[in-house]
């Protein structure tokens, strides 16, 4: 009987926690500056993550370290200010190399978003690898996650199991599928991270990206190019994620 009760209250104090975060993030993600990446989330962020996905990513953590996966977010939440820190940088290294206008945008796309259309300014999306492996250099890249690769188990066991804590692969390795290059390291949480893509395309805030003046080669992005970058890049995506 007093098992019982100790249960019930626990699981009364969960609800009214969970209740408490779900209503502060739906609060702070109802604006469009959200899915810009421009609305601070410091307040509420957990290890990169909305309240809501970080209490399923714990849970996952916790299940796979039973079997001897540790996952570790290396990436998490990225602000409009980082993502563009991140594309200026490209585009200044690959302007030095020779690749100008549009051949730099383009190179740039392989693998990074343009500020502003990034699934890491919402607070859904992770790029992970097994901390129990280190080594120099960049982590994330192809090699490490496949057959062999120091993250081949970590990868092996997302894939069995991270659709159940509502965690999907976003750049898969289908052949059909156009836009960023695989990435097996990069998940997203399926029930926020959909609706926020939903409200992205509803808005058409796709073609406010070019406004920032100190968004480099943006006088190379036109229309045409951002209606095909946001149906290859941004919506051909894993057709589970969907």
């Amino acid at each position: 009987m007093q098992i019982n009760i100790i249960h019930y209250i626990i699981n009364l104090v969960l609800f009214f926690f969970i209740t408490l975060i779900t209503y502060s993030q739906n609060d702070v993600t109802k604006e469009d500056f959200f899915l810009l990446g421009k609305k601070d989330l410091k307040e509420i962020l957990k290890s990169g993550l909305l309240p809501e996905a970080y209490l399923k990513f714990k849970q996952m953590q916790n299940d796979a370290k039973k079997e001897g996966v540790e996952i570790e977010i290396v990436s998490g939440y990225r602000s409009y200010q980082k993502q563009k820190n991140i594309w200026n940088n490209k585009y200044n290294k690959n302007f030095k190399e020779g690749f100008l206008g549009i051949k730099n945008i383009n190179r740039i796309i392989q693998y990074s978003t343009l500020p502003g259309t990034s699934r890491h300014h919402w607070g859904t999306d992770i790029d992970i690898i097994d901390k129990r492996f280190t080594q120099k250099g960049d982590l994330l890249i192809e090699k490490n996650y496949a057959e062999n690769g120091i993250y081949s188990e970590l990868f092996s066991w997302m894939k069995k199991n991270s659709k159940k804590y509502g965690f999907y692969l976003v750049y898969d390795d289908s052949p059909k599928r156009k836009g960023f290059r695989f990435e097996p390291w990069h998940y997203s949480y399926k029930p926020l991270s959909f609706l926020f893509l939903k409200r992205f395309i509803k808005d058409n805030l796709i073609f406010n990206i070019t406004r920032d003046t100190s968004l480099l080669g943006r006088e190379f992005i036109d229309n045409s190019f951002l209606e095909n970058y946001l149906k290859e890049n941004l919506l051909d995506i894993n057709k589970n994620l969907k």
